[in-house]
C-alpha cells in the first residue's frame, strides 16, 4: 500500500458571490491589509472597494509576470514597512506566488536564499508567516492551495521554490464570477 501525505488551505470557500464576504475575513483581524494584486480589472476596483467600504486600511503591491526573489523580498519590506499584518493574493498563479512569499518573507527576516531550494540553503521557515487569504482570478495553476511559492531567479537563470507547511494559506477565496 502507498503512503502519502494531503495538505491544503486551511479553508476554502467556494462559490459565486463569495468575494463579497471577503471583509467577514477581516473584520477584527487585521491592522493594515497588503494587497498583492496583479492585471485583474474588475477584481482589483471590487477588492479595494470592499477594504475601504470596511475601514479596513491597505496597501498594494502589484505583481507583473512571474514573480523573482527580487520581487518577493520588495514586498516583504513593503508589508514590514508599513506594518501590514496580513496578505491578500489577488490574482494567478504568479501573483498567488508572489503573496504567499511576501507572507513568509516578512517575518524570517533571514537572507531570502536561506530558504530557497536548489540554489540556496533550503533552511525552514523558523517564524509563522503573516496571515495569507488567496483569492484566484484564473483557474488551473492551484497555487491558492499548495505550501510552496515559485520564484524566478534571473541572475541564476532558474526557477526556485521556497517551500514550508507553514506557506499554506489560511483560506483559498475562490468566487468563480
Amino acid at each position: 500500500m502507498s503512503a502519502f501525505e494531503f495538505a491544503t488551505a486551511n479553508r476554502i470557500i467556494f462559490g459565486a458571490g463569495k468575494l463579497n464576504g471577503l471583509a467577514d475575513q477581516l473584520t477584527g483581524r487585521a491592522k493594515r491589509v497588503l494587497l498583492v494584486c496583479g492585471n485583474s480589472p474588475d477584481a482589483i476596483p471590487r477588492v479595494r472597494e470592499i477594504l475601504s467600504a470596511h475601514e479596513i486600511p491597505f496597501d498594494e503591491f502589484h505583481v507583473r509576470g512571474e514573480p523573482t526573489v527580487a520581487t518577493a523580498s520588495e514586498g516583504a519590506d513593503l508589508a514590514l514597512q508599513h506594518g501590514c499584518d496580513l496578505v491578500i493574493g489577488l490574482g494567478g498563479g504568479s501573483v498567488i506566488d508572489a503573496g504567499k512569499a511576501i507572507a513568509a518573507l516578512t517575518t524570517n527576516r533571514d537572507d531570502v536564499f536561506d530558504y530557497l531550494e536548489a540554489i540556496g540553503k533550503g533552511c525552514p521557515l523558523t517564524n509563522a508567516p503573516l496571515t495569507y487569504i488567496a483569492i484566484p482570478t484564473t483557474a488551473g495553476t492551484g497555487s491558492e492551495v499548495t505550501r510552496n511559492a515559485v520564484l524566478g531567479s534571473p541572475a541564476h537563470g532558474v526557477k526556485v521554490s521556497l517551500r514550508s507547511p507553514m506557506m499554506l494559506p489560511e483560506t483559498a477565496l475562490v468566487d468563480p464570477s
